[in-house]
């Protein structure tokens, strides 16, 4: 499933796990973002990103906070864009990160 068909049924789905039963859709869906928060790298990667400013972070603005490589920051940025907790919008040769604040939402929902 594409990050965007994700983002969208998560953000259809999934009310608070205490309020019935989940339907195996909706637990594949939920499931797939908080194993996406999991890492604590990750985890402070979508904390930064989620207090940025409207227009996001660059990407290269991200590897000194979290101390580790580009590359392995990249890494990191693939998995949290693949369970639609991040977007990013190329500018020129850079990337800039914002939060899916409907998709964090969710997630949060389902745990309340």
């Amino acid at each position: 499933m594409s990050a965007k068909a994700r983002i969208a049924t998560l953000s259809a789905c999934c009310g608070p796990v205490s309020h019935g039963e989940l339907s195996e859709a909706d637990s594949q869906t939920l499931a797939a973002g908080f194993a996406a928060l999991a890492d604590p790298v990750r985890l402070r990667l979508l904390s930064l990103i989620a207090s940025a400013d409207a227009d996001g972070i660059c990407a290269c603005d991200l590897v000194e906070p979290v101390g580790r490589s580009q590359p392995t920051v990249s890494h990191h940025l693939k998995i949290l864009r693949e369970a639609g907790l991040v977007i990013g919008e190329r500018h020129g040769t850079w990337v800039y990160y914002r939060a899916v604040t409907d998709q964090i939402a969710a997630l949060r929902q389902a745990l309340t």
